[in-house]
């Protein structure tokens, strides 16, 4: 396998061939891909998030499915059904779209409680069960769902239980003014995407995610991740702080960050980075702090001015 910070760093410049001036946004998304995570895209229609995924499984070879959610969208539309042969005497199973490495779930708090269900244990598991019979899923495997912010007329908010299955939630937003100007002279005759090549396979990319576990973590900021999430269930604006999953979630990122930047050692600023894309919805405010305007990414600054940053130290198989 070639050099796994260069593999990453192809991947986000192939993607920003399509998605102009989101850099950022690109990498935190390939850090969710590299981390085996999924990302909760919240936007405004019209900004990228159907291309975003699209790029991102053209440039790695991923197979990409996307399912467009609707009040209506059942289970099995998602999963999949068992469906009787005549001819064979048997059932067959159709796999619905989610066995796919790349599924975009569009608008996905249009969908019922029951449907958007049918996600937690491809998520959490990898695998989807129909029938009694338990399928694994293939391997890259990551979930981007999108859901607009602004339009709530028909929509059901996702519960905590599958915000908290997202390990990173990530706005795209407007481009900027010379930004746009550039996105329109692209497409002036054809998408950009249709010219968009494969620059790596599945195979690569599950070598680089074996590589961001090997990330070296120092205790201390161990200690710092935990007291930082702690520090969100204590907070007086907060109904209901990060949970354990979040402190899993700021400490993968973080190998990832730490892999992009050509390290092989986890910095606070990697913690500190990631610390509102990785907890912000996690953390429900209470109705209170809700009435004085207190949002997640208040919290989140509030906890990491209020916990200390951990200081340097060797290593410890280097400090003999």
């Amino acid at each position: 396998m070639d050099d796994p910070k260069q593999i990453a760093d192809s991947i986000i410049a192939n993607v920003e061939k399509v998605i102009v001036g989101k850099r950022e946004e690109v990498r935190l998304v390939v850090i969710a891909l590299l981390c085996q995570g999924h990302v909760l895209i919240e936007d405004v229609p019209g900004v990228g998030k159907t291309m975003l995924a699209r790029s991102l499984a053209r440039s790695t070879g991923c197979t990409f499915k996307r399912i467009q959610f609707t009040p209506d969208i059942l289970p099995s539309d998602v999963t999949g059904v068992s469906i009787y042969n005549q001819k064979t005497g048997d059932f067959e199973f159709r796999p619905g779209p989610i066995l796919s490495q790349v599924v975009l779930a569009d608008e996905i708090n249009r969908a019922t409680p029951k449907t958007q269900s049918a996600l937690l244990e491809a998520m959490e598991e990898r695998q989807v069960t129909v029938d009694g019979v338990t399928r694994p899923l293939p391997q890259p495997f990551l979930v981007m769902a999108t859901q607009n912010p602004v339009e709530y007329e028909g929509t059901f908010p996702l519960p905590e239980a599958q915000l908290d299955r997202f390990l990173l939630r990530v706005h795209l937003g407007y481009p900027a003014h010379t930004d746009e100007i550039t996105i329109m002279e692209e497409q002036q005759r054809a998408h950009p995407i249709g010219a968009l090549e494969q620059i790596t396979n599945a195979e690569e990319i599950t070598g680089v995610q074996a590589a961001v576990r090997e990330v070296y973590v120092d205790d201390l900021v161990k200690q710092y991740i935990v007291a930082l999430v702690s520090s969100t269930r204590k907070h007086e604006s907060v109904y209901l702080g990060a949970s354990p999953r979040g402190s899993l979630a700021l400490f993968h990122t973080a190998q990832a960050r730490a892999l992009l930047d050509g390290r092989d050692y986890v910095l606070p600023d990697d913690v500190k980075e990631l610390a509102y894309p990785a907890l912000g919805h996690r953390i429900i405010i209470s109705p209170t702090a809700r009435i004085k305007s207190v949002t997640p990414a208040d919290v989140v600054t509030a906890c990491m001015s209020r916990v200390p940053v951990p200081g340097a130290r060797a290593r410890s198989d280097f400090a003999r």
